[in-house]
């Protein structure tokens, strides 16, 4: 029996969406004819971690120009890139979404969402409230610095192959093929699913 989400009083409140970001979803709306399928990878080590995960998909739904379609079960996973027993493990999660956004403004929501979790980026691996990736965006592929698309090591971590298998087995990372073909290269040694935990799709 899964665990219910319980809401908790403290919960952070996501700042409104900026007039920038509207603006470029109104923009989008008219040159887009189909919204564009993106995957989203969640995380979080801090903290109340599955209330987190929930907070970030009901902000991402509350989004304008997003709709989240699917969301996958929870994995608990050991930190990556750290010496074991140093951090609390994570929670981890993958979103599908739709939207009408271009990718550097989906960027921005990410980080927006982030940052009401108090995301804080003082060292590379460090712990962390709230990871909120973009992993594909429909079959882009872009060296961009600031966005690389698909995530340039989502090929090589279980803990993000694993969960969006489960929600999408015939899914495919852009410029690298099946993920079912890509988690059978991985080890998936400290990546567990969490079947006693639940995200729920936002109403």
């Amino acid at each position: 029996m899964s665990a219910p989400f319980a809401q908790g009083p403290s919960d952070p409140i996501v700042q409104p969406v900026p007039a920038s970001v509207v603006e470029r979803v109104d923009a989008a709306d008219t040159t887009l004819s189909n919204p564009r399928r993106a995957v989203i990878s969640l995380g979080a080590n801090l903290g109340n971690r599955l209330e987190t995960l929930q907070g970030a998909i009901d902000a991402l739904e509350d989004t304008p120009g997003v709709r989240v379609k699917g969301v996958s079960p929870v994995y608990e996973t050991e930190p990556w890139g750290v010496e074991p027993g140093t951090q609390p493990s994570y929670l981890n999660a993958v979103v599908v979404l739709k939207t009408t956004l271009p990718p550097s403004s989906l960027l921005e929501r990410a980080h927006a969402v982030e940052e009401a979790f108090h995301r804080v980026r003082d060292e590379r691996w460090g712990p962390r409230t709230l990871d909120v990736d973009i992993v594909s965006y429909a079959d882009v592929v872009s060296d961009d610095p600031r966005l690389t698309l698909p995530h340039p090591r989502a090929h090589e971590r279980a803990f993000v192959l694993a969960p969006w298998h489960d929600l999408d087995p015939g899914a495919r990372l852009p410029g690298r093929g099946p993920v079912a073909d890509l988690l059978g290269t991985v080890t998936r040694d400290g990546v567990t699913p969490r079947a006693d935990l639940e995200l729920r799709l936002p109403e």
